[in-house]
């Protein structure tokens, strides 16, 4: 029989078929880069609006927030209001009975002699305005001042005689700062 040669023809099968299987790969290769590629990029893009969503959720409970918490606090200053203006009332409620004492007491330790023309008072301060015959009326006012429960701490502003003329019966103008105060036997009530 005679020799025939198929080494180079089977060599150049091989070698196309190698090719072929190359560029199957590579093909594959490339299919599966673009598709993980765009996969990736659809689940990615998902997530990001998926993430974007959540956080425009967020910002919108936040707004909700903010506005629930301005109301607590504008509720807070007013429970702040009413229980200062209860305080106030309370106060008032409790020294009530003090207004009466206390002008009881003025008549009282008003000596003979002397009178009161003028009365200022700021919180427990008073001012005490009036005339009286003598230095020492006023001395006596002071005194019973300090002697009384309700009234104290007395400082002499201001003593003059405005009138020249002696005759005149009351003559002689002071002025007094004192405290109120309450007896502890008062506060205890």
């Amino acid at each position: 029989m005679a020799h025939i040669n198929l080494l180079p023809w089977r060599e150049k099968l091989r070698k196309q078929r190698q090719r072929d299987f190359g560029l199957t790969i590579l093909g594959a290769l490339l299919l599966t880069v673009l598709g993980v590629g765009y996969w990736g990029f659809i689940y990615v893009q998902g997530m990001i609006d998926h993430q974007g969503d959540r956080n425009s959720f967020l910002d919108k409970e936040i707004v909700k927030v903010d506005k629930e918490i301005r109301e607590i606090r504008d509720l807070e200053k007013t429970r702040q209001q009413l229980i200062a203006r209860m305080k106030v009332i309370e106060d008032l409620q409790v020294s009530r009975p003090q207004i009466v004492h206390l002008f009881d007491d003025l008549v009282t330790v008003v000596p003979d002699g002397a009178y009161l023309s003028e009365m200022t008072q700021r919180g427990r301060n008073l001012v005490l305005k009036g005339r009286a015959q003598s230095n020492a009326r006023v001395s006596t006012y002071m005194r019973n001042i300090e002697a009384s429960p309700w009234l104290n701490d007395p400082k002499l502003r201001i003593i003059e005689n405005k009138d020249q003329d002696r005759t005149a019966t009351v003559g002689n103008t002071f002025q007094l700062d004192l405290v109120q105060v309450v007896p502890k036997e008062e506060s205890a009530k």
